[in-house]
């Protein structure tokens, strides 16, 4: 699987101590890296196709001041999508009012039909992508119903619904955000912690330190804002334990498309 970085702050919060031991996992998911510092209205979109530990263009980035209230960072462990630049995440891209979106995504969609008119209209071949196009329609189609942009408590009671459904029988590690907000969700045990420090939150597949992490609140969608945990959402019980022969099956069934 893929392993996701986040980042929350009231202010900009220099980040690369973190983001040196994160990308130093790629070895263990070698199949691409993304980076973004996302402001309100904007994201800087950084990612390559190969090993994060094998890319000098990270290297050198990696060497100067990577400073950001909101940051978002991932390594890819392919299991559905090819080896490919369109495939790696974030994935970004703005809805109707003009805001933008930027999102991350570990697990694996096995079974959500919602999903599957976007096989044609994506740019890649991965199910994350897929996610990510179908959270911002139905935004954008909330947004078209209201005659205006939804507010937050709006937009959060939209993806609450959403990660509750989808989680069913599916993996739905994500962390997407409108360059305001910071929105976090897991149904898979211990596989997103999170440590809030003097307006801070960084968030984390694995435990970055020896300091105070604590496992994300589960199987419920989160928001943060400016470094605090300001909302929790639907306890959907929808847990998602690995598989092995539900994986080999998918591997199987990609392989011959």
């Amino acid at each position: 699987m893929c392993e996701l970085f986040g980042i929350s702050s009231a202010k900009k919060y220099y980040a690369n101590e973190y983001l040196k031991r994160f990308f130093s996992h790629s070895d263990r998911h070698p199949h691409g890296w993304g980076l973004a510092c996302i402001s309100r209205n904007s994201a800087q979109l950084e990612k390559e196709s190969i090993q994060a530990c094998k890319s000098h263009y990270l290297k050198e980035r990696l060497s100067q001041p990577i400073c950001s209230e909101l940051l978002l960072a991932h390594i890819r462990y392919a299991t559905i999508g090819h080896v490919e630049y369109k495939n790696c995440h974030p994935f970004s891209g703005r809805d109707n009012s003009g805001k933008r979106w930027t999102m991350i995504h570990n697990g694996t969609i096995f079974d959500y039909p919602p999903i599957n008119c976007y096989l044609k209209k994506q740019c890649g071949d991965t199910d994350s992508e897929r996610v990510f196009l179908y959270l911002l329609d139905r935004l954008n189609n909330a947004q078209q119903k209201k005659g205006g942009s939804l507010d937050f408590e709006e937009k959060f009671k939209l993806f609450d619904d959403i990660v509750c459904s989808m989680s069913t029988g599916n993996k739905l590690n994500l962390l997407f955000s409108d360059g305001t907000f910071l929105f976090a969700h897991t149904n898979c045990r211990n596989t997103l912690h999170y440590r809030q420090e003097k307006g801070t939150a960084v968030l984390s597949t694995t435990a970055l330190d020896n300091v105070n992490w604590q496992p994300l609140p589960f199987a419920q969608l989160t928001a943060f804002h400016k470094g605090k945990l300001v909302k929790t959402g639907t306890v959907h019980n929808q847990e998602y334990v690995e598989n092995e022969e539900a994986m080999k099956l998918l591997y199987s069934i990609f392989a011959n498309l």
